[in-house]
């Protein structure tokens, strides 16, 4: 049995007519005839009741033609929802994400995707760069909207730049800092900061030791957080001041006061991560395409 049967079929049991039907199928009547009857044969039933007056749906017709109704309204769609798949316009999309650098990028460049592809489901994973590193090497994760890791760990992996950031302090209005129109680097090497668990995040500790060895110096880690809004609450409750990307900022509102970091030329890229070898589908290269755009809307 093959779909064309189910369409031949239905097409007579619907017009309950082997002339109208034939003609409606573009087929030779005899050779719609055979067809039928070879299903018949093949099911080992009557479906239909052949008379001089026409032909009529037996009873075993008639349950028949609601299966085969289904079974052919499945295949449409199911064709229908492959040929979609290939476009980039179905299908599920996992995207890992940084919160703290793509904040700025990652809110209107969901709403843009899914207006424009609403029948993508599009799954978020907020994850610290190391394990969004290793997503992307195992294929637990399409694509990645991050910062610019570095080093061994990130072979095979590749990485497209949307925007850069430079570097701020982030401190209470208590601190003697919030005097400054800037921060001196020199200064801030001086001070404890609040920073992020190493284990979770040693990309940013790299970033920190590239910075600070500008000036011979170390930083001075006061408190390591699990989270952005641990490390926001620690700095708001005056344990310490953080180092930070100026998307920072639309973190943590106006909670804390930020001051542009002088003395040093390093910033922060954020982009598209993704494994060299890896499978992007049709859906992940548009979303790629509206990430790219973000950029230029906001700067």
């Amino acid at each position: 049995m093959e779909l064309r049967h189910l369409r031949y079929f239905l097409a007579v049991g619907e017009a309950l007519n082997f002339r109208k039907a034939a003609a409606q199928l573009r087929l030779a009547q005899p050779a719609l005839s055979r067809q039928v009857q070879d299903l018949e044969e093949e099911i080992g039933v009557d479906l239909f009741r052949r008379s001089p007056r026409g032909v009529t749906l037996t009873a075993e017709g008639k349950l028949f033609l609601d299966e085969a109704r289904e079974v052919l309204k499945h295949a449409d769609e199911s064709v229908e929802r492959a040929r979609a798949l290939a476009r980039g316009e179905y299908g599920e999309l996992h995207v890992g994400y940084a919160p703290v650098p793509t904040v700025e990028i990652m809110p209107p460049a969901l709403a843009a995707f899914q207006k424009a592809v609403p029948r993508v489901k599009l799954l978020l994973h907020d994850l610290p760069t190391d394990e969004l590193v290793a997503g992307l090497q195992n294929a637990t994760l399409e694509l990645a909207v991050m910062a610019h890791a570095t080093g061994q760990r990130t072979l095979g992996i590749e990485f497209e730049v949307l925007r850069t950031y430079p570097w701020c302090v982030a401190l209470t209005a208590a601190h003697p800092f919030s005097r400054l129109k800037s921060v001196p680097l020199e200064k801030l090497a001086t001070e404890p900061l609040i920073g992020l668990r190493r284990q979770d995040y040693s990309e940013y500790y790299r970033v920190l030791e590239r910075v600070f060895a500008s000036i011979s110096a170390k930083p001075r880690i006061a408190v390591a957080c699990d989270s952005v809004s641990s490390m926001i609450t620690e700095v708001e409750a005056g344990r310490g001041i953080a180092l930070a990307p100026t998307s920072f900022q639309l973190m943590a509102g106006k909670r804390l006061l930020y001051r542009p970091l002088t003395g040093t030329s390093e910033t922060v890229s954020v982009g598209i991560g993704r494994a060299t070898k890896g499978d992007v589908t049709p859906a992940g290269e548009k979303f790629c395409e509206v990430l790219r755009q973000i950029p230029k809307r906001i700067t």
